[in-house]
């Protein structure tokens, strides 16, 4: 499978990987275009509404998994409800920790990265292991930036292995869900976050 090389992306090793984009192009006044995008990028608690209702719900949690309302810091989490039976391990979610984030701006361009990794429920019992339908090995890398007159949305994910350290039960619903990623079902759902996030109308 191609994928895209970047200096901004992880190394891709094993599994799968993919790259979701999308762009707008303005004569109107981008850098207040940007600031929408970037409040709308900041507010996870938000994204299935870009998304539309048959997408994921997402909601941001502190150490302790619970909801908060706020910016993204790094090792903060990110609940994920998917469409479907829920993971055991994971109290019925998938969660993913914020492991980078990371901001660029000169005067040509200026980008905000975000990037993720499958992990263990906040406040798991030791025998639980990585509640995600992926290894910890995955990263999910969400980029937004703005270039002249373009503004871009991007989720890039790299080194997706299905996570067959969890229930009997679990192995399958995850074995499912990376085979249907693998074959880009979920760059259906990503694509309709990108395009979601840029549609200002």
């Amino acid at each position: 499978m191609k994928y895209k090389e970047d200096f901004k992306l992880p190394k891709q090793i094993i599994g799968s990987a993919h790259d979701t984009e999308s762009f707008k192009k303005s004569e109107a006044d981008i850098s207040s275009q940007y600031e929408i995008l970037k409040d709308r990028f900041f507010d996870i608690n938000h994204w299935m509404e870009y998304c539309g209702s048959l997408s994921a719900e997402f909601r941001l949690c502190n150490s302790s998994g619970i909801t908060i309302n706020s910016k993204p810091k790094l090792k903060d989490f990110i609940r994920i409800k998917i469409l479907g039976p829920g993971l055991r391990e994971g109290n019925n979610y998938d969660w993913v920790q914020i492991i980078r984030i990371e901001e660029s701006k000169d005067y040509l361009s200026e980008y905000y990265l975000l990037e993720c990794s499958p992990c263990k429920m906040p406040g798991a019992k030791l025998h639980f292991g990585v509640a995600h339908f992926y290894t910890s090995k995955a990263t999910s890398t969400f980029i937004i930036s703005k270039e002249n007159s373009c503004l871009k949305v991007s989720v890039h994910g790299r080194n997706e292995t299905p996570n067959y350290k969890v229930s009997a039960l679990s192995k399958f619903r995850n074995f499912m869900i990376a085979i249907g990623g693998m074959f880009g079902f979920s760059k259906i759902e990503w694509k309709c976050l990108t395009d979601g996030l840029l549609d200002f109308k």
